[in-house]
Order: structure tokens, then C-alpha cells, then sequence
């Protein structure tokens, strides 16, 4: 329950860093960061949807990936930017939960989105429908249940956050009351999701590789194992800096290393994903080549 005597209305996040030249430098990269997260997020989206020949389970799941990215870094970064470019870095008590409640949806969300996408290919719409679902309801409710026990946290003292967003292992230094069944809770569902939708990826491989290694054609194993390659890079690289910071318990040492790491799984893969699945993946090129072409030769014969 949450306690009375809570008194903190406002957060100020302190950020990366203090100093003003390394502001206006990380101001400029992430502002950069977050244009190409969007343009490329959004042109997959649009790029999937508008081209026949990616209308496969494949990059249904690789459309909404991108979307999930999308939401992703929103959530994060023009906070982030704003409170660089502002004297008062606050962020008010209930935009910190709803940041907090989308961050632990989003990456539930994510993580078995990328599981989902180890899954065979040949499958229906409806299927794909149905398994995609999944992540949605279960992202969804995790962040609730997570958040509301960050929620019944007391905040009656200091109020500066060491990081960049509403982070769960600040928030618990933070707090001014017993924080025990939230570092258990945090650990424990971190731990489970992580190592459960590695196992349906590690299982969905152990089938994968031997069926590559069975394909005839090298143009064909070829793509098979670009393909594979395109999803293993985002998984490995998200779930070790998530483990990083999400799979010990809060300190002040690892809440400052956190902030660092978080960079990568709030900006940089974000970015990372669409380029990474475009320039391995021949359709995916093909299919942006022959629309950027039709356009062209559309707009020269207007």
C-alpha cells in the first residue's frame, strides 16, 4: 500500500552528464540518433505495407517490430532532449509512472516480438495475428503490474533521478520506504521473461539451422543464414545490455554503469534494427529500389 506521507511530486532527472560542451555534443548525437530512428522505423513500416512482395509472416513481425522500436525510443528520447536543452530538468510524479509503465511494456513487448520472429515462416494470417497479440497483452499488463509496485514505493526526500529517464533501479535508491518486494519483483520477472523468450529462440534454432544447412542452393543458404544473422544481431546486442542492468540488484555503482549501457537499448538499437534488417536482407532492398524507382518514373511522367 501506498504510503500518505509520500510528499515528492516532481523528479529531476540529472541526465548523462553536467557539463555544457558534452550537453550541446550529446544534444546534437541523439537528436541525429532519434531522426534516423524514426525515418528508418516509419520507412520499413510504410515500405512492408505498400510492397506486395514483403506481405510474408516474416516482416508482418519485422513491421511490427519496427513499430515497437518506434514507441521505444519515443518514450525516451525528446524527454531525454528536453531536459538538456532546460534549466529545470523535472519531470512531474505521474509522467515518471507512465514513462516507467511504457518502458516495462515496450520491452516485454520487444523481447518476445524478436522471440515470435524465430518462430517458422509458413504460417497464416491469422496466426500471425494471433501470436503477435501475444507480446501486446503481456507487455501490457507486466508494465502495469510492475509499475503499480514502483508506484506504492515512498518518495519523501531527495528527488534527483541519476539517469536520463524513470528508470526502476534508481527510482528503487530513491525510495524512502521498505524496497524489498520491488527489487524481488523486478529481478525475478526480468529474470524469467529474459531467459523464457531466449529459450523459444534457442529452441526455434535448434530446427532452423539444420533445415539451412539441408537447403541445396548456396544462393539459398546464403539468405537463409543473412536472414538469421539480421535477427540474432538486435537480440544478442538488447538482451545483454538489458541483463546488464535489470538482472542485479540496484547500487550506486550500477545505476551510474546502467545509465551509461541504457544508452544502447533506448537509442542506438532502436536506430539499429531497421538499418540492420535493410542492408542484409536482399528483399528488403529490392523492394525499396523498385518503389523508389516506380515513384520516380511516376513523377517524371506527370
Amino acid at each position: 500500500m501506498r504510503r500518505n506521507f509520500t510528499a515528492v511530486t516532481e523528479f529531476v532527472l540529472l541526465g548523462l552528464t553536467s557539463t555544457q560542451e558534452l550537453q550541446i555534443f550529446f544534444f546534437a548525437l541523439f537528436f541525429t540518433i532519434y531522426m534516423v530512428t524514426v525515418a528508418g522505423n516509419l520507412g520499413m513500416i510504410v515500405l512492408i505495407r505498400v510492397n506486395a512482395r514483403l506481405h510474408t509472416p516474416m516482416y508482418f513481425f519485422l513491421s511490427h517490430l519496427s513499430f515497437v522500436d518506434l514507441c521505444f525510443s519515443s518514450n525516451v528520447t525528446p524527454k531525454m532532449l528536453g531536459i538538456i536543452l532546460s534549466e529545470r530538468k523535472t519531470i512531474s510524479y505521474m509522467a515518471c509512472m507512465v514513462q516507467c509503465y511504457l518502458f516495462i511494456a515496450l520491452v516485454h513487448v520487444e523481447i518476445y516480438t524478436l522471440a515470435v520472429m524465430a518462430f517458422d515462416r509458413k504460417m497464416s494470417k491469422s496466426v500471425c495475428a494471433s501470436l503477435i497479440t501475444v507480446p501486446y497483452v503481456y507487455g501490457a499488463l507486466t508494465g502495469l503490474m510492475e509499475t503499480m509496485w514502483t508506484y506504492n514505493l515512498a518518495f519523501c526526500g531527495r528527488n534527483e533521478i541519476n539517469h536520463f529517464y524513470c528508470a526502476d533501479p534508481p527510482l528503487i535508491k530513491l525510495a524512502c520506504s521498505d524496497t524489498y518486494n520491488k527489487e524481488l519483483s523486478m529481478l525475478v520477472v526480468a529474470g524469467f521473461n529474459f531467459t523464457c523468450s531466449l529459450f523459444i529462440i534457442l529452441i526455434s534454432y535448434i530446427y532452423i539451422f539444420p533445415a539451412t544447412l539441408r537447403i541445396c542452393s548456396t544462393e539459398g543458404r546464403r539468405k537463409a543464414f543473412s536472414t538469421c544473422g539480421s535477427h540474432l544481431t538486435p537480440v544478442t546486442i538488447f538482451y545483454t545490455t538489458l541483463s546488464f542492468v535489470y538482472l542485479r540488484p540496484p547500487s550506486e555503482e550500477s545505476v551510474q554503469q546502467g545509465k551509461m549501457v541504457a544508452v544502447f537499448y533506448t537509442t542506438v538499437i532502436p536506430m539499429l534494427n531497421p538499418v540492420v534488417y535493410s542492408l542484409r536482407n536482399k528483399d528488403v532492398k529490392e523492394a525499396l529500389m523498385k518503389e523508389l524507382f516506380s515513384r520516380k518514373l511516376l513523377s517524371i511522367n506527370k
